[in-house]
């Protein structure tokens, strides 16, 4: 793992490890053409710190296994994967505000 990468999210900051391209494909057994495909519709977060050289937040390691995963048990393209995955963290997302909701009332 390499470099740091500090944001504001909600006022707060936050630093998040980075890994290179190579470390990313290696860990995550994504095709390096289908990382390009969702770099290049910016699916994927990631730094680029020269014209080739990127670096990728660590959290989006999960998320990238889950696309790779769920496209080639299902046979599905790029889009179809991504698509599923979005739908999958909405519906985790909705989930945790109803548990918060219940546990107010």
């Amino acid at each position: 793992m390499s470099d740091y990468i500090d944001k504001r999210r909600n006022g707060a900051l936050i630093r998040s490890k980075l890994i290179h391209w190579s470390q990313f494909v290696q860990l995550t057994g994504i095709n390096p053409y289908m990382l390009s495909e969702l770099l290049e519709m910016g699916w994927v977060e990631s730094v680029q710190t020269s014209s080739e050289n990127y670096h990728f937040p660590v959290k989006e390691i999960f998320r990238v296994q889950k696309l790779v995963r769920i496209c080639r048990d299902f046979e599905l393209s790029t889009i179809g994967g991504m698509i599923i995955v979005d739908l999958l963290e909405r519906i985790e997302s909705q989930d945790k505000e109803i548990q918060q909701l219940r546990r107010l009332i």
